[in-house]
């Protein structure tokens, strides 16, 4: 699509990128195949496809409305739509830009979001980056969660132990970030990583100052805030990797595809660029790693293996379309001898979409119940997943247990 930028944007970083994006869409309908909340609505307007054609009218100049807002905020960012895409369309960049343009247009004409949507997203911007903040607010929520209203528990798990952490020691270190929510939510997924890490010779190191990945500020319009975020985990983790440490290790999908975008993202930034090039580059998925010590591990499980269980997997949004990470989980469990399912329509998302099941939930929990009924149809013992989002969403629906599968791993290889 050729696309003519209004005034305001032209040679901009935002708006150059935006116009590049437009340019390679070539209207073939393709993403409205598997874009979930066209499936579920069944407008043009809530599919990739007619969201591009907002998002150019946008960037031209030409009139944008609460509807314009309405349906992106519709969108998930799950990115399906770019596994699908035949002409390479970064409709996630391009969303990303686009929900900002019209904000602020909307917002310089007099058009505000309600003022309950505006405290709602305000809180989730402040409360859910700040650790210290919100562990003490989930530590409230969890002592009381049986009197909470189901909308609040099933956003409350109960309360884990995270086991203990290994001691320190190891020739090789690898850096890892702790995450805003998981350590109060699930905190066993970060202790179960060091763990198995500690196993194959590897510490894991927490960097003192390093906080959220910027991903919840970042898509939700704050793009200031979330670039602060960036920097601030930049300069967390260099000292670190000056000292050798050889990865950055992600154990949660979402900050995965996050981190693994701050060199773009930083890139016209001169203090930074080059630095958040480097992190970027060190940044793996745990799904990554693990599998180059397939065959330790496996021993590690010994006679384990011949007690198999049945696993139903659910591959996020941010892994198998944001980092086009696809087989390494099933095929390590499968390693270890798990019997691991996909079910049907595993490429779409299960509705939680960091602060999605929020601020929309009726689409979240319709996307929640059709993904746990493929799931369940497989008969599992165990849901597993790569992204304490989509865990904590999915196991508020299902009685079945829903862990991170480095969690099952751990507890293989004890």
């Amino acid at each position: 699509m050729q696309t003519t930028l209004a005034d305001f944007l032209r040679d901009t970083p935002d708006g150059e990128e935006a116009k590049s994006i437009v340019g390679k869409c070539v209207h073939c309908g393709f993403c409205t195949a598997t874009c979930p909340t066209y499936q579920l609505l069944g407008d043009e307007l809530d599919g990739p496809r007619g969201r591009i054609y907002l998002m150019k009218q946008a960037i031209e100049g030409n009139p944008v409305s609460d509807s314009t807002r309405l349906h992106l905020d519709r969108c998930l960012t799950c990115r399906n739509c770019e596994s699908t895409c035949p002409s390479g369309v970064r409709y996630g960049r391009l969303v990303d830009i686009g929900r900002k343009v019209v904000d602020e247009r909307l917002d310089a004409a007099g058009i505000r979001r309600p003022l309950r949507q505006r405290a709602l997203r305000w809180a989730l911007r402040e409360g859910l980056t700040r650790p210290r903040l919100f562990g003490a607010a989930m530590r409230v929520g969890q002592a009381v969660r049986p009197l909470l209203p189901p909308v609040l528990r099933n956003k409350v798990p109960p309360r884990v132990d995270a086991g203990p952490w290994p001691q320190a020691g190891q020739a090789r270190k690898m850096l890892l970030l702790e995450g805003c929510v998981q350590p109060s939510m699930s905190p066993n997924i970060n202790s179960a990583t060091a763990r198995v890490f500690g196993r194959l010779g590897v510490q894991m190191v927490v960097a003192d100052g390093a906080g959220c990945c910027g991903a919840i500020r970042y898509h939700n319009g704050d793009h200031d805030g979330g670039l602060d975020n960036m920097r601030r985990n930049v300069d967390a983790w260099w000292p670190h990797v000056e000292a050798g440490a050889e990865t950055i290790v992600m154990n949660a999908s979402g900050c995965g595809v996050m981190v693994k975008e701050y060199g773009h993202l930083l890139r016209h930034d001169p203090r930074y660029a080059e630095r958040a090039a480097r992190i970027s580059a060190l940044t793996l998925d745990v799904s990554e790693i693990l599998p180059q010590f397939a065959d330790r591990l496996a021993e590690l499980a010994g006679d384990r293996r011949d007690s198999a269980q049945r696993v139903a997997y659910h591959p996020p949004c941010t892994l198998q379309h944001g980092q086009q990470i696809r087989g390494n989980v099933e095929a390590l469990l499968t390693r270890l001898g798990i019997d691991v399912r996909l079910c049907a329509d595993s490429h779409l998302c299960c509705g939680s979409a960091g602060t999605y099941s929020v601020l929309q939930p009726e689409l979240a929990y319709q996307l929640r119940d059709n993904k746990l009924a493929n799931l369940e149809a497989t008969q599992p013992e165990t849901i597993v997943s790569a992204n304490i989002g989509c865990i904590t969403h999915l196991q508020s629906g299902t009685p079945t247990p829903v862990v991170h599968w480095v969690e099952l791993v751990d507890r293989m290889t004890a």
